[in-house]
């Protein structure tokens, strides 16, 4: 009795819906390893999809000296490295500045405070405000344009004046639509501040407003917010072409700025674009690694459980396989529904890993407002590891019940 492919696969259906529970529990086991490793994907896709927006932080054809890395990795040992590093100074910036002469487009300064607060008439801000210190080239360097009135200009950072330059949304909080800021008075932690510009609006990156700061002269910050600050230096290349010829030549200012000699090394880091890119592709690289392990042993353990269910399930039906090789099942066909049903446990619990794990990484998405994705390519190898995971650990249970001797099969008490 020779049953078609389609009656094949009713039939190992069939069986496992003989008994759910045992299904549904070997099931899970197979879809915990596939969504650890969907969710964590779906997520890291979606994030890698906004680097290029969400990390391009800094304009065109920059990048920036700075007392800390972008990233610090190693614990306490390391973070108190770079905390003992010495501050980059007004004095030394401005030295700097002076030893690149010619050789960039634009040198600037920028010193940021987080949780700060403005309040105009009766509208007063959540104090999650980032108060900026930074000269004329701050909007250049960093890739804001003024949508209203002007940006800081020499005369402000000569006299240290007590003008701000607001990011978008701080704007549209304490001025109605239709307002004109231009003028007003703020206060910003208690000091008054008169609005002279409006930066347009950037937008966010992983979730967060860049657009929620204020801008304020750099040298009214070190006099009067806190001079014991480390500024950032940025500096714009004249062009892409001689983009890291001018690295090269920063470095070298920075150097003598800093009073560094040839024999000791550089006590300060340089952030790029590329940089904050490449630091956060190995953050991502780490996690993958990490989550394809964990997802691997998973999926392992779950094999085992798929090849211990299958034998207990060949020893429970000895009689049945008895039977129908009695009356000309062949073994082909015992070993095809046996091995299709450690299959279809095994793509079962790949299709609900991959769906609640595409669901938990989007929402993890959704969270810091990333675009929703499908990583289709994991999701074809989830299915194609399950499909190995099945046939691999279900090869020897369906070996087994083909290979019954149907006398003795028959002889069996169950």
């Amino acid at each position: 009795m020779k049953m078609s492919i389609r009656e094949t696969v009713v039939q190992a259906a069939t069986s496992l819906a003989a008994n759910k529970l045992r299904s549904a529990l070997t099931t899970l086991g197979v879809a915990v390893g596939v969504f650890s490793i969907i969710a964590v994907m779906t997520a890291l896709d979606a994030v890698d999809r906004s680097i290029a927006t969400g990390l391009s932080s800094l304009g065109a054809n920059t990048f920036q000296f700075q007392k800390y890395p972008a990233t610090v990795f190693g614990g306490t040992h390391q973070r108190d490295k770079y905390a003992n590093r010495k501050d980059i100074t007004w004095a030394q910036a401005q030295l700097f500045r002076k030893f690149m002469g010619s050789k960039a487009k634009n040198v600037g300064f920028m010193i940021m405070n987080p949780a700060n607060q403005a309040r105009y008439a009766n509208r007063i801000s959540n104090p999650d405000i980032t108060l900026t210190g930074g000269d004329e080239n701050f909007a250049s360097a960093n890739g804001f344009d003024v949508t209203a009135g002007r940006n800081l200009n020499g005369n402000d950072i000569s006299y240290a004046s007590n003008t701000v330059v607001l990011g978008s949304d701080v704007a549209s909080y304490l001025f109605q639509q239709g307002e004109n800021p231009l003028g007003k008075q703020i206060k910003l932690n208690g000091k008054v501040y008169t609005v002279i510009g409006v930066f347009s609006k950037k937008g966010e990156a992983f979730g967060q407003s860049q657009d929620n700061f204020v801008l304020i002269p750099i040298t009214h910050y070190l006099a009067h917010v806190n001079e014991q600050s480390s500024l950032s230096v940025t500096v714009e290349a004249i062009s892409q072409k001689n983009y890291q010829e001018t690295v090269d030549q920063a470095i070298g200012a920075m150097r003598l700025a800093r009073g560094l000699t040839v024999k000791t090394a550089n006590d300060f880091d340089i952030r790029t674009n590329e940089s904050l890119v490449e630091s956060f592709r190995g953050i991502q690289r780490i996690v993958g690694t990490g989550a394809f392990i964990i997802s691997f042993m998973a999926l392992l353990t779950a094999g085992v459980g798929i090849m211990n269910i299958m034998l207990v399930s060949v020893t429970e039906r000895t009689r049945e396989i008895g039977i129908r090789m009695s009356v000309g099942a062949p073994r082909r066909t015992i070993l095809q529904q046996f091995l299709l049903e450690a299959l279809f446990l095994s793509l079962g619990g790949g299709l609900i890993g991959i769906a609640v794990g595409a669901g938990a990484g989007n929402l993890v998405a959704l969270r810091f407002n990333l675009p929703i994705i499908f990583p289709w390519l994991w999701m074809m190898i989830a299915m194609v590891v399950c499909s190995a995971i099945g046939v691999s650990f279900g090869i020897f249970p369906a070996w087994k019940a083909a290979n019954l001797d149907p006398v003795m099969a028959l002889r069996t008490s169950k």
